[in-house]
């Protein structure tokens, strides 16, 4: 069954009309969050010191890839509600909820740091705009947003493990000493 009738190439969204302003409203919203997270990502893996922290980059291009995969989708959705999605830059940043970083320099754990943090803002955004789904019985929509959230939280989880296992593998002083001791002792047997 088809959740719109297309009429003189206009679309009459089936829902009321409050319920369907109200979720491709918070779903435009989202997408303008979406776009920002995506852009973000990018731009950390462009800037990110690929001479010992180029391990991250690939790690982020694929974050982004996922990212923007769901844009399509919540652009669509948008359509099929009666809604208009976004139409520029200017307009997402208008709507997104997420901070921008202009910054000229950032370590790699900022960078690491930050996109965790949004990734869990993007989580709460998903489950929030997921509610104004339910509350209108908006099925269709909602059944997406389960694989989003649990794509959002893996993202997070990985960014967070991955830095630290970045850390496990840099020696401390203490361990270098403790190898150069190893190393010392063994040249002299």
């Amino acid at each position: 069954m088809s959740l719109s009738i297309y009429t003189d190439n206009r679309v009459r969204p089936l829902y009321s009309g409050d319920a369907a302003a109200e979720i491709s409203a918070a779903l435009t919203v989202l997408l303008a969050d979406t776009f920002a997270l995506y852009l973000k990502t990018k731009s950390f893996h462009w800037h990110m010191a690929p001479t010992g922290f180029g391990i991250f980059q690939p790690l982020l291009d694929e974050q982004a890839e996922q990212i923007l995969s769901i844009t399509d989708v919540i652009a669509q959705r948008i359509s099929e509600l009666g809604g208009t999605a976004l139409h520029s830059i200017g307009h997402i940043g208008r709507l997104q909820r997420l901070a921008d970083n202009d910054a000229d320099y950032l370590t790699p754990a900022e960078m690491l740091t930050e996109l965790a943090s949004d990734n869990r803002q993007i989580s709460s955004f998903l489950r929030s705009t997921r509610d104004v789904c339910d509350v209108h019985r908006d099925l269709k929509t909602a059944d997406y947003f389960e694989t989003w959230i649990d794509e959002a939280d893996g993202r997070t989880w990985f960014l967070v493990e991955a830095w630290r296992a970045h850390l496990r593998s840099i020696p401390t002083p203490a361990a270098a000493l403790q190898m150069q001791l190893t190393v010392s002792e063994r040249l002299m047997k």
